[in-house]
């Protein structure tokens, strides 16, 4: 790549690890801050999030040259947000540079009336004082003395103290508390740039700033923020994750079930360098894995008892329990210092007693289900919520990093199940009413296209609306998200209300729809495929 020649404030398309170019702005970083040693980097504050990071120089782009490149490549919602809020910026900028040409414009202006009005002052005087020494030649020698001096003191001062009255040299500039100084000046917007610069490849996938993420970029500092209820939000990246990569644990891995999200997980932790011994119950969903890297085990026990983090990936509270409770299972592996982490959606009493067995044998234990779906989980985009051993948590950083964009630690064990449960309800739900409304418009001659125009346009868009929609209108239900799966999590939701004896009844309604789809052999389809039970 051609030589770049950047500085702080420039405009920039910047590349972080496996993640698409993203419109960024060069700052000064924090001053607690230190630069990482190495290659020259720079101190990066993308738009359209609330995202910062140190970027190699070599992963930077000037934004202007590369704008309409950029643009082709990614075409998603917050993407177009984070470009609008990059124009946004520019018009601002461009509004301050005519404002300020303009004053300087208006002050040099009246700084040539000032210093023409003083000369043509300082020219009255002159001649009057011509005059009068005229005058006084034909008077005396001493009259001619004193009316000089007079003369002589009008015709200095009285210009020079008019030009200093009337000057307007401080009338044209802001005060300094006026300044903006949040933005620094670009040079990006002080020069236009031209030519190209030689490109390098950017591996496909996937803001002023907007406030959350189009599936990307929580990725790059370590945010902590600390909660009455004691519950820490942690996103899923920390000071290791800088200059594009992430610096994974020395710990070995092990990695249990190999499914829609299991699988996504995996790959991700492998690409980020972590050493994983990989299980499944068909052993030949391990081979691709296998190729990229990774360890087999033979059984749950034996990649518990060979690694140091374990994680496990499994379908319901049955799966969870024989995973670790059956033979040969993660149980009979656990001896003091093994770490488990569940990463199954299951309720809190199937998650608490798991903890149990486990520390019993001097294990540590922490739950960790993850909200998404496959192709979040396959961009590392999932998002982890955390509940248990709060060192095992810290452990499991970069693995949560490379898996995932934010993580959660919600305190002690069962609390994440809960979460997670309340997540999947809400979304399982919602789904349900969409699939409601594009039946309701079909039967009463409206547009189901139109009526995902208008959604989209409103409040409600999303990408999770948008992709469900598109499936329905397609008619293409290929499993992200199986559908069996979102009516257990209503199901266990429900359960969970019961608990506390709290009514559900929307929950208890879609889990009816998602019942009768099921009747209709949906279950291995997409969530989505619940559109079937309103048209049969």
């Amino acid at each position: 790549m051609a030589a770049v020649s950047l500085r702080l404030g420039d405009l920039v398309w910047g590349k972080l690890g496996r993640y698409p170019p993203w419109p960024g702005k060069i700052v000064n970083p924090p001053k607690d801050l230190k630069k990482p040693r190495g290659k020259k980097c720079f101190f990066v504050k993308f738009f359209g999030t609330e995202d910062h990071a140190w970027i190699k120089v070599e992963q930077l782009k000037p934004y202007h040259p590369h704008k309409e490149e950029m643009i082709k490549i990614n075409k998603g919602k917050r993407f177009q947000q984070a470009v609008d809020a990059v124009e946004e910026f520019l018009r601002k900028t461009k509004g301050k540079d005519q404002a300020s040409a303009h004053n300087s414009t208006e002050e040099k202006n009246r700084r040539n009336s000032s210093e023409e009005r003083g000369k043509q002052s300082a020219g009255e005087e002159k001649r009057k004082a011509s005059l009068s020494e005229g005058k006084v030649k034909k008077g005396t020698g001493e009259g001619k003395k004193r009316v000089s001096s007079v003369s002589s003191e009008r015709g200095s001062k009285s210009p020079l103290k008019r030009a200093q009255d009337q000057s307007p040299r401080k009338r044209g500039r802001p005060p300094k508390d006026e300044k903006d100084l949040t933005i620094p000046e670009s040079s990006t917007v002080k020069r236009v740039m031209t030519g190209t610069v030689a490109g390098f490849k950017w591996p496909p996938s996937v803001s002023e700033p907007v406030k959350d993420s189009d599936p990307h970029f929580h990725h790059f500092l370590l945010s902590q923020t600390e909660k009455e209820t004691g519950s820490t939000s942690i996103q899923a990246a920390d000071s290791t994750a800088v200059n594009g990569s992430i610096t994974p644990t020395d710990k070995k891995i092990g990695f249990l079930g190999l499914g829609l999200m299991g699988s996504g997980i995996v790959s991700n932790l492998l690409k980020m360098g972590h050493t994983v011994t990989v299980w499944n119950r068909t052993a030949e969903k391990c081979d691709l894995f296998i190729q990229e890297g990774a360890r087999l085990g033979r059984t749950p026990a034996e990649v518990v008892s060979t690694c140091d983090i374990t994680f496990a990936c499994v379908s319901d509270p049955k799966a969870a329990k024989d995973l670790v409770l059956g033979p040969s299972g993660v149980l009979q592996g656990i001896r003091p210092g093994k770490c488990y982490v569940d990463m199954s959606t299951v309720d809190a009493d199937t998650v608490t007693e798991l903890a149990q067995v486990i520390v019993s044998r001097g294990g540590r234990f922490l739950e960790a289900p993850v909200s998404g779906n496959q192709q979040l989980s396959n961009d590392g985009m999932l998002v982890i919520l955390a509940a248990g051993d709060r060192g095992l948590y810290e452990d499991c950083s970069s693995c949560f990093q490379a898996m995932g964009k934010t993580s959660f630690f919600l305190g002690e064990v069962g609390n994440a199940a809960k979460m997670m449960l309340i997540v999947n309800m809400v979304q399982g739900s919602f789904m349900a009413t969409i699939a409601e409304g594009l039946t309701l418009a079909q039967v009463t001659g409206q547009s189901q296209q139109t009526l995902l125009d208008i959604l989209n346009q409103g409040q409600l868009a999303s990408i999770f609306l948008d992709q469900k929609c598109q499936n329905i209108l397609q008619g293409n239900f290929k499993p992200d998200f199986y559908l069996k799966y979102i009516q257990k999590d209503l199901r266990l939701a429900i359960a969970l209300g019961d608990s506390v004896n709290h009514p559900t009844p929307m929950a208890a309604a879609a889990n009816e729809v998602y019942k009768r789809a099921k009747a209709l052999d949906q279950s291995d389809n997409d969530m989505s495929a619940v559109y079937r039970a309103y048209i049969h």
